[in-house]
Formats: structure tokens, C-alpha cells, sequence
């Protein structure tokens, strides 16, 4: 299925206001509606006034409290599970501001402890030198550069939490985007291949050459099994729904059979950084 982006904006509040219109349509106060669901009545209050995002099994224990009919149910969990996709518009990011991004990002690291990147074009900014840091961040405007770049580089300390497990996916093509010139490119690699010998992070590499069984690719971070995000140019994707993330964890695994790992990953990057030294 295709999300528009405007789809995905007000699917939210469209599910808060069909679960409101079906209980009133039952004779049910919130009250009763919660008793018959075993849940808060000021939750069911948050999710009719769209102030809480539902999960599926919310919307489930409501509609099964509603005694909605087979068709009804079929509407509103198609609805529920497009609610659970968000679409965060590089626009309106930017405009807000580079460390709203990195404060949101630093919030989904500290409470996550299993992280799986599948990175397809250029190197995460936990990866990264400051000086490709700071290369990344050219476009983005010039009073919020400086700030960003501090912000990404004082993430990295998450790497060093044993208590967090990192696994890294990087095609050939990420490793070796020039970003930067080729002497910087190589000290990047360098990096890369130094994070290898990290005891909670593993670290592969996808030569050039490989051919995958799904069709287009795309950068995407699943964090531990509750939340996904696929970046695109404009913008990115925010998945909670429970079967897109068990889907996003399955192609994870399938791209980690083809992927180096250990001193086959340490020997290629080092010919890469080589390669740019020449």
C-alpha cells in the first residue's frame, strides 16, 4: 500500500474521530466503554480527542467493546494501521530546526538497546568523522550548522554503552560516496574499520555486485522491535506497526547473508581506504 503524505497526517485524526462517532452511535459513555475494554477511561478520552496514538490492539479492544460488525472493524483497522505510519517532512524539520532531529533521535537511542542501520547511499552520522559531519550538513542552514554538528558528534557517545547492542549494514556504496576528498575519505574508512573491533557493535560491509531478491532498496534503522524509519530524500517514514517492523527486521537478516563481516570486513575496508590514499 502507498502513503501520501497527506494521508498519513490526518489518518490520525480521522481513526480518533470514527472511534468517538462509533461509541456514541453504541449508547456508550467512556466510562462504560472503558469497563468493557479493561481500559482507563482518560485513555480512551486521549485517543477520541487524538491526543494519544492508539496501538492496533487498542483500537482491537475498543472495537471488540463497540460490538462493531465485521465490515465496520475491516474500515477502521485499515485506518489504525495507516495511523500508525508517520510521515516527518524534511521541510517542515528543517524549519523547525537540525536539533529538534537530534534531540528526537537522542530520545529514541537512550530508550532503545538493539539498533539494526541498513545503510544504502552515505555513512550514519554515529559512524561518521566530524569531518563528514560537518560535509553532511552543508545544505542545511548556515546559523543551525554548528550546532547540528555538535549535537550529531555528542550522540556518538552511545556507541560506548555495552549495554546497547549495534549491528551495521553498509553497502559498498555508502563506504565510498565521496563526500569528502579522498585523504579524509580514507581516515572515514579508517574510523569504520576500527569500529569493527568493538565488542557490542558489529559491523558489515556489502560489496558491489551483490544482487538482492527484493527489487528498490532504501536506508532504513529498526530500533529494538517496536519502531522502524526509512529515510527518503524529503523526508522519512516512522513505522509502529508491529508487522511492518517484523517485515523491516526479515529483509535486515536476509541483507546480513550477503553482507562481510569481521576480518573479511576489516580487509575490504582497508583496500577502500587504500584505494582512496592512491
Amino acid at each position: 500500500m502507498t502513503y501520501e503524505p497527506e494521508q498519513l497526517d490526518q489518518s490520525g485524526r480521522q481513526l480518533a474521530a470514527m472511534l468517538k462517532q462509533l461509541r456514541k452511535q453504541a449508547g456508550l459513555s467512556g466510562v462504560r466503554l472503558a469497563a468493557r475494554c479493561n481500559m482507563s477511561q482518560s485513555k480512551i478520552s486521549r485517543i477520541e480527542g487524538n491526543k494519544a496514538r492508539p496501538s492496533l490492539l487498542d483500537v482491537e479492544q475498543l472495537l471488540r467493546g463497540l460490538q462493531a460488525p465485521p465490515d465496520v472493524v475491516a474500515e477502521v483497522m485499515a485506518l489504525a494501521r495507516i495511523a500508525q505510519t508517520e510521515w516527518q517532512d524534511g521541510r517542515t524539520l528543517r524549519r523547525k530546526g537540525l536539533d529538534k532531529k537530534q534531540i528526537q533521535l537522542a530520545g529514541l537511542e537512550a530508550s532503545s538497546t538493539t539498533f539494526r542501520y541498513f545503510l544504502l547511499s552515505m555513512i550514519t552520522g554515529l559512524l561518521a568523522t566530524p569531518e563528514y559531519v560537518r560535509a553532511s550538513l552543508t545544505d542545511a542552514p548556515a546559523e543551525q550548522q554548528a550546532k547540528a554538528v555538535g549535537m550529531k558528534l555528542e550522540r556518538q557517545q552511545i556507541l560506548f554503552d555495552r549495554s546497547k547492542r549495534f549491528t551495521f549494514l553498509l553497502t559498498e556504496q555508502a563506504v565510498r560516496y565521496p563526500l569528502v576528498p579522498p585523504d579524509q575519505m580514507a581516515m572515514q574508512i579508517d574510523r569504520l574499520r576500527s569500529l569493527t573491533h568493538q565488542e557490542n557493535i558489529r559491523l558489515g560491509v556489502i560489496p558491489l555486485g551483490v544482487r538482492f531478491a527484493s527489487g528498490a532498496l532504501n536506508t532504513f534503522t529498526v530500533y529494538d522491535d517496536t519502531l522502524a524509519t526509512a529515510e527518503l530524500d524529503l523526508g522519512a517514514m516512522v513505522f509502529r506497526d508491529p508487522r511492518d517492523i517484523r517485515d523491516m527486521i526479515a529483509r535486515f537478516a536476509r541483507y546480513e547473508d550477503h553482507a562481510l563481516f569481521g576480518d573479511a570486513a576489516r580487509e575490504q575496508l582497508a583496500r577502500w581506504a587504500a584505494s582512496c590514499r592512491r
